[in-house]
């Protein structure tokens, strides 16, 4: 992607672009920091010299990166059938909330998770639907249909020519066609409020009426923390799960905060952050929920919400 420039300079302002490539190549913030720190090691591994010639610093980063996550995206699966229970991608959250509502202290510098622009490309919903591609097919999708990289230059990413990289993001983009368009925000917003009022009062009446009937919700406790290792089918099952989580989880703390840039819940206790839930809501009703509860995976928001202290373990969602 581009030779014959003069200066390195070029790469100082590329983390926030790389780091948001690769959230979206690899649903987790952790391996994506992990990823554009690898590229930029590559890069300085050069000799000088080489670093001159090339004209496009950036470019020639988010190739390498975009190589280092398709490699890593072809090794995910053999290390999610190890993984205990359903995988889901990390969730990110809004800093710039978290500090109107005094969760966060807004002198802190920020980090790259707070350089993540928070738009559609992100809910949980659209990146559940990368899960289900091919490494292939989400690295062409996302590079091209979500950040506008022309097809020449993926190929240089994935070693197949233009035309193969045209069809791959064709057939990314008729999985993406097949997921129902999400709800408006400020519908979505209303019936998570609501779902949290009937959860807080225990209203199973209320909850059932929120939940579509075939709802699903899917959580991710990783092994370190109890949760429901299969999805729970149907609302009715759901609504009794939530019901019977808030009997076993007193002085639980419920906040509407966006989750991935949509609303969302996230659950504290004694100040720690130790649930975030995804909501996917069609015609007023919830049809899925996301829920991570993976402590590995909730690190930016134990910074969001209580600074440096630890999330803790609890019981089921608790």
């Amino acid at each position: 992607m581009g030779s014959a420039g003069n200066s390195t300079d070029g790469t100082v302002g590329e983390r926030r672009q790389l780091i948001n490539v690769a959230y979206r190549l690899l649903g987790s913030l952790t391996e994506a920091e992990d990823a554009v720190q690898d590229a930029y090691a590559r890069w300085y591994g050069l000799p000088r010299s080489r670093r001159e010639e090339i004209l496009s610093p950036g470019a020639w980063l988010t190739t390498v990166t975009g190589r280092i996550c398709l490699d890593l995206l072809g090794s995910a699966r053999a290390r999610r059938e190890r993984y205990v229970g359903a995988w889901l991608p990390e969730p990110l959250p809004d800093r710039t909330e978290w500090a109107r509502s005094g969760g966060a202290d807004p002198t802190v510098p920020p980090d790259p998770a707070d350089q993540i622009v928070l738009d559609e490309s992100v809910a949980m919903a659209f990146l559940v639907v990368l899960e289900s591609m091919t490494p292939a097919e989400r690295v062409a999708f996302v590079l091209h249909d979500v950040f506008r990289y022309p097809f020449a230059e993926i190929a240089g990413v994935l070693g197949r020519t233009p035309a193969a990289c045209k069809q791959l993001a064709a057939s990314a983009r008729r999985r993406v066609g097949a997921a129902r368009a999400p709800a408006p925000a400020t519908g979505r917003g209303d019936v998570v409020r609501h779902v949290k009022e009937a959860w807080q009062t225990k209203d199973i009446t209320a909850l059932v009426g929120l939940l579509d009937p075939s709802a699903v919700m899917t959580a991710d406790g990783g092994g370190m923390v109890g949760t429901v290792l299969r999805p729970v089918e149907g609302g009715a099952r759901i609504a009794r799960y939530m019901v019977a989580v808030a009997d076993r989880a007193p002085g639980l703390e419920l906040l509407e905060r966006s989750v991935n840039g949509v609303p969302g819940l996230v659950a504290r206790r004694g100040g720690a952050v130790v649930t975030v839930a995804s909501f996917d809501v069609s015609d007023g009703h919830v049809t899925r929920v996301w829920v991570v509860r993976n402590p590995e995976k909730l690190r930016p928001w134990a910074r969001e919400g209580q600074g440096v202290r630890a999330v803790v373990a609890g019981g089921p969602l608790s």
